[in-house]
């Protein structure tokens, strides 16, 4: 589906954490049809594909968000950052049971830790320049209080705390920060999880009788990206088709 063009978004440097596949590789590609030079973080080598196909101005570095010290180094050779969209996540299964502290410090490492490190690490030279933009990916399911991810809802509770703390710190600065909700999207990963009767389920219970999919999310983050958001900073943005 064709998207808005944002003229504010030409040339900007764009950093999109795991950008490989999924939202994330929506995310890579709208941001690409922008004139954006977009660089993005993932573990996954088959990304070196997605890069290559959208051209030179796309650029993918192979980090594990985990690893904050690799995390630092890729960011600091990526050089200043104008958009930071704070994507990556994973929503592994898991019972109560089963959490050990060393669980607990690996799912928060995937899905809390490297939001703040990523924003730390960008924060200076949006600071220097007088604005910037910095948008982290929520998700519906600690709302809807899904069952089997404990941990993950948790970190994406802390995830729109998050964003309100940094608004509140780098407002004054001219960066903006905010969050995005998705709703159930539709991505290879997440067809594991649905069967055909889940996937009717799930259009049931929204208000629109859509499937949403990478490039709605990707229509709400260019849109915060923008100038044409200059106002937009501390909140949530929801794109759940009406789910919740």
């Amino acid at each position: 589906m064709p998207l808005a063009i944002y003229p504010s978004l030409e040339r900007k440097r764009v950093v999109v954490t795991g950008g490989g596949s999924g939202i994330g590789e929506g995310l890579v590609r709208a941001f690409a049809e922008q004139g954006a030079e977009v660089h993005f973080l993932d573990i996954l080598d088959g990304a070196t594909a997605l890069a290559e196909e959208l051209g030179d101005n796309v650029h993918f570095h192979h980090c594990d968000l985990t690893d904050a010290e690799a995390l630092i180094a890729t960011l600091g050779a990526v050089g200043d950052i104008d958009v930071l969209v704070n994507n990556a996540a994973n929503d592994d299964r898991h019972r109560l049971e089963d959490v050990t502290p060393a669980y607990w410090e690996n799912r928060m490492a995937v899905n809390l830790r490297h939001l703040v490190l990523a924003a730390r690490e960008a924060a200076p030279a949006m600071r220097r320049r007088g604005e910037g933009v910095i948008i982290n990916l929520g998700s519906i399911s600690w709302h809807l209080g899904q069952p089997g991810m404990v941990l993950y809802e948790t970190a994406k509770a802390g995830i729109e705390g998050l964003t309100r703390a940094l608004a509140s710190e780098l407002g004054s600065d001219g960066i903006r920060v905010n969050c995005v909700i998705p709703g159930n999207v539709k991505t290879p990963r997440q067809s594991r999880w649905y069967s055909a009767g889940d996937e009717a389920q799930i259009v049931a219970e929204q208000k629109l009788k859509v499937r949403i999919h990478p490039h709605h999310v990707a229509g709400m983050v260019l849109f915060l990206a923008s100038d044409a958001a200059a106002a937009c900073t501390a909140h949530n943005y929801w794109v759940d088709a009406g789910w919740l």
